[in-house]
C-alpha cells in the first residue's frame, strides 16, 4: 500500500478536484431517490396480508383506505364535501350513506345499522378509497389536497395520513439531524484533538463520503425514511474513527520522517488502510447481518450502511489526506495542546484492581441480561408521534366520537353464497370489540336481496373473483386485544372460505410482531458469528473472539436492558438493529486494545506490563471515538419528534458510551485472567513469547501471585 499511498500524495490535487466533481452526480442521485415512509411495506410479499393488499390494488383498483369524520355540517354541506374529495387526484371512491340511498331519505328513516355506521350525534363518517398504496406519492399528495379542500370541521384518519405527517416531519427534521451531529462532533474533536481546524476537514471528508453513499441509493430504487434519516448520522459516527487513525498515524510518521510530510502521509495512508480495512470489516459484517431479516427494512438499512462504511474508508485514504496536505499550513496555525491527559496512571489502576472489575462484571451480568430479555417494545407506529399532527388528531376524533380505531378488510370468494356471506358477517359482528362488519349482504339489512343493492356499491365491493368486506374495530393496532380479535376473525372467515384473507393495518402489524421476533434471533446470531469469525481470522485465535464478543455483548445487554428498569418501551426495530450496530461499530474499541496487548506480549513483556501499555495507549483513542459516535447520535435523539428515530439515536449514543466503559475497565481484566489461555489458543503467540524470552532478559511479573 506504500506505492498507492505515494500515488495519492503525488496526485492529491487531481484527487480532490475529482472528489468535488463526483459530488454533482451524487447530489442528483440523492435528490432523485424515492423515500418510502410506510414501515408495513417492508413485510414479506408471501404473507396473506401483503397478498391481499396486492389483490385489493390490482382487482379492485384500490390501495389505501381512510375514514373521514365530518362534524357540525348539514347533509347538503357533507354532500359537497364528498364531491370535493371525489374530485381529488388519487381518490378511487368515497362511500357515504348517499352511496346507498338518496339523501332525500331522512336520517331518522335509515335502517338502524346504517345510522350506527354513518352517524353519531352531530358527526358523520365517510370511507375513502385511494387508487394506490398507503405510501404511494399519489396517495400522499391526495391526503394533502383532501385536507386543503375539506376544512377544519373534517378529520382524515388513516395510515396514509400518518405516513403523510411522518414524511412532512422527517423532511423538515432530517437536515437538522445532520447539522446537530456535525456541530457536536466538531466540538468534541476540537477539544480532544490537537487542532481547532482539523475537525472541519474531518467533517468535509466524511460529508463527501456520505453524499456519495446517499447518491448511489438511487440505484436501489427507493429507501426507507428511517434509513434516510439515520444513515448520514450513523455513517458519521461509525467512520469517524478512520479519520482519527489517519491523523495520529500521520503525526507518528512525521517523527519518523522529519521534514518530509509527503513521505509521512504516504506511510500514514498505508498504515491506515491496512488497519481500517480490518476494523471496518466487523462494522460491515454487522450491517450485512441486517440483510437477513424477513422484514426487509433491515436489508434497506444494512445495504445503505455497508456502502457507507466502504465509502468512508475510501474517502479517508484519498480525500482526507489530500486536504490535510493542501491545507497543512492552515492546520498548523490552529494547533493546540490536547486536553487528554496521560493515561499511564489510570492504566496502572485498572490493571491493579482487575479483580474488582471482574466482580463488577459478574454482578451486573445477571440483571443486565434479565433486563435485556424482559424489555418491552411497541409496534403501534403512530402511538408516539406528536399530538399536534393532523393524523393523530383525526385518529383520536374517530376513536372518541365513533369508538373506532382499526379498520380491517376481508377479501372473500365472490361466489360465496349470500347465506354464507351473511352468516360470516354476523359472526364477525359478534366478535368482541367489533363495531360493525359491512358487506354486500349486510349493508341494507338481511331482508334485501343482492339484486336490489345499487350497482355502484356492488361494483365497489365485488370485483372479479373477490368480494370486499369492511370490519371496524374498537381496538388500536398492535394491542393484545386487536391481535386476539384478528385471530378470531381469521378463524371465522376461514370457516366459510379457506382462501379468504384478513388485511389492514392491524393484521399487518400482527404479522410484523411475529416476523420481527424471529428476525431478532436470526440477526443476532448471524452478526455474532460473523464478527466472531472475523476476529478469529484477524488474531488467529480461538479464545480472543470469545472474550471480545462477550465483552461487547455485555455492553449490549446493559444498553438494551436499561429500558426495562426505567419502564420505557422501545420501538420494535430498536431491539433488532441496535445490538447488531453496537456490536459491529464498537467491537473496534476492543480490537484496538487487544491488538496492542498481543503485540507487547509477543515481544516478551509480562502480562501486567503488556496490558498496562495496551490500556494506556488505547484509552485516548477509545474515548475520542466513543465520544464522536455519542456526539453524532445523542443530539438527534434529543431533538427528533419522531420517536422511532429519537429512540434509535438515544440507544446508539448510550451504547457507544457503555461499550467505551466496558472496554476500558472490563476487557483488561479479562485479558489478565485469561492470559495463559489466550497464549495457548492463539496461533504463533506462545512461540513468539518463547523466542522473545530467549533473546531478552526475563522480566518478572509485577504481581506473580496473580498469575494463573
Amino acid at each position: 500500500m506504500i506505492k498507492a499511498g505515494k500515488k495519492i500524495v503525488k496526485y492529491r490535487i487531481p484527487i480532490l478536484i475529482l472528489g468535488i466533481l463526483l459530488l454533482i452526480p451524487s447530489a442528483l442521485g440523492f435528490l432523485n431517490t424515492r423515500v418510502n415512509y410506510d414501515i408495513l411495506y417492508y413485510l414479506p410479499d408471501n404473507i396473506d396480508t401483503m397478498k391481499g393488499q396486492e389483490i385489493l390494488k390490482d382487482d379492485f383498483g384500490k390501495g389505501a383506505f381512510a375514514m373521514e369524520v365530518v362534524e357540525g355540517m348539514t347533509t347538503k354541506e357533507v354532500t359537497e364535501v364528498k364531491k370535493k374529495i371525489e374530485q381529488v387526484d388519487g381518490v378511487a371512491e368515497v362511500i357515504w350513506y348517499d352511496s346507498l340511498v338518496d339523501t332525500s331519505v331522512p336520517i331518522s328513516a335509515l335502517p338502524s345499522n346504517m345510522k350506527e355506521i354513518f352517524y353519531k350525534d352531530d358527526a358523520t363518517l365517510m370511507a375513502i378509497f385511494f387508487d394506490d398504496t398507503t405510501s404511494a406519492d399519489s396517495t400522499i399528495d391526495a391526503i394533502g389536497e383532501i385536507r386543503q379542500v375539506t376544512g377544519k370541521q373534517c378529520f382524515l384518519s388513516s395510515m396514509s395520513s400518518v405516513v403523510t405527517d411522518i414524511k412532512n416531519l422527517a423532511e423538515k427534521e432530517t437536515p437538522i439531524y445532520v447539522l446537530i451531529a456535525v456541530i457536536l462532533c466538531c466540538i468534541i474533536l476540537a477539544i480532544f484533538m490537537d487542532s481547532w481546524l482539523l475537525p472541519v476537514f474531518f467533517m468535509i471528508s466524511i460529508g463527501m463520503a456520505i453524499l456519495y453513499n446517499m447518491g448511489t441509493n438511487y440505484f436501489l430504487g427507493e429507501i426507507s425514511y428511517i434509513t434516510k434519516a439515520l444513515s448520514a448520522v450513523l455513517q458519521l459516527g461509525v467512520t469517524m474513527d478512520y479519520s482519527i487513525f489517519l491523523w495520529h498515524s500521520y503525526q507518528e510518521n512525521q517523527k519518523r520522517f522529519p521534514g518530509d510530510k509527503n513521505r509521512a502521509m504516504a506511510h500514514a495512508i498505508s498504515n491506515t488502510f491496512s488497519s481500517v480495512v480490518g476494523s471496518s470489516t466487523t462494522t460491515v459484517a454487522g450491517f450485512i447481518a441486517l440483510c437477513f431479516m424477513s422484514f426487509t427494512l433491515g436489508k434497506d438499512l444494512g445495504i445503505v450502511m455497508a456502502k457507507g462504511v466502504v465509502f468512508g474508508v475510501l474517502s479517508c485514504v484519498t480525500i482526507l489526506p489530500s486536504m490535510l496536505l493542501i491545507f497543512d499550513k492552515a492546520i498548523e496555525k490552529t494547533m493546540h495542546r490536547s486536553v487528554m491527559p496521560s493515561m499511564e496512571k489510570p492504566a496502572k489502576f485498572i490493571t491493579k484492581h482487575f479483580k474488582v472489575f471482574v466482580a463488577t462484571f459478574c454482578i451486573l451480568l445477571i440483571p443486565a441480561f434479565w433486563g435485556y430479555t424482559k424489555a418491552e417494545v411497541y409496534y403501534n407506529l403512530d402511538a408516539t408521534l406528536p399530538k399536534y399532527l393532523d393524523s393523530i388528531k383525526a385518529n383520536e376524533k374517530l376513536a372518541d366520537t365513533f369508538d373506532m380505531n382499526a379498520t380491517h378488510m376481508v377479501l372473500a370468494d365472490a361466489d360465496l353464497s349470500a347465506k354464507d356471506a351473511k352468516a360470516m358477517l354476523n359472526e364477525m359482528s359478534d366478535v368482541k370489540g367489533v363495531k360493525f362488519a359491512l358487506g354486500l349482504d349486510s349493508i341494507l339489512g338481511s331482508s334485501i336481496p343482492r339484486s336490489v343493492v345499487p350497482e355502484e356499491l356492488t361494483d365497489t365491493l365485488k370485483k372479479g373473483d373477490w368480494q370486499l368486506m369492511l370490519v371496524q374495530s374498537e381496538y388500536k393496532a398492535a394491542t393484545n386485544e386487536v391481535n386476539k380479535q384478528c385471530n378470531e376473525l381469521n378463524n371465522i372467515i376461514k370457516k366459510y372460505d379457506n382462501n379468504a384473507m384478513l388485511i389492514g393495518e392491524a393484521p399487518c402489524t400482527k404479522d410484523l410482531i411475529t416476523i420481527t421476533d424471529k428476525d431478532f434471533k436470526v440477526v443476532s446470531a448471524i452478526s455474532i458469528i460473523a464478527v466472531f469469525l472475523i476476529i478469529a481470522f484477524v488474531f488467529k485465535s480461538f479464545s480472543l473472539p470469545v472474550i471480545l464478543v462477550s465483552v461487547i455483548e455485555f455492553a449490549i445487554f446493559i444498553n438494551l436492558g436499561i429500558p426495562y428498569f426505567t419502564g420505557t418501551k422501545m420501538p420494535f426495530i430498536a431491539s433488532i438493529v441496535i445490538g447488531t450496530i453496537q456490536l459491529g461499530a464498537t467491537v473496534d474499541y476492543a480490537i484496538l486494545m487487544t491488538t496492542r496487548y498481543k503485540k507487547e506480549r509477543c515481544k516478551g513483556k509480562a502480562k501486567r506490563e503488556s496490558i498496562q501499555i495496551a490500556v494506556s495507549t488505547s484509552i485516548s483513542s477509545v474515548i475520542v471515538s466513543a465520544l464522536g459516535f455519542f456526539a453524532a447520535t445523542f443530539g438527534v435523539g434529543l431533538y427528533s419528534d419522531i420517536d422511532m428515530i429519537s429512540a434509535l439515536c438515544t440507544l446508539m449514543a448510550r451504547g457507544a458510551i457503555i461499550s467505551m466503559f466496558v472496554v476500558i475497565f472490563i476487557l483488561p481484566s479479562m485479558l489478565y485472567i485469561f492470559d495463559r489461555l489466550i497464549c495457548a489458543t492463539t496461533i504463533g503467540m506462545k512461540q513468539a513469547i518463547k523466542n522473545a524470552d530467549n533473546t531478552t532478559p526475563k522480566k518478572m511479573d509485577a504481581n506473580p501471585t496473580a498469575t494463573i
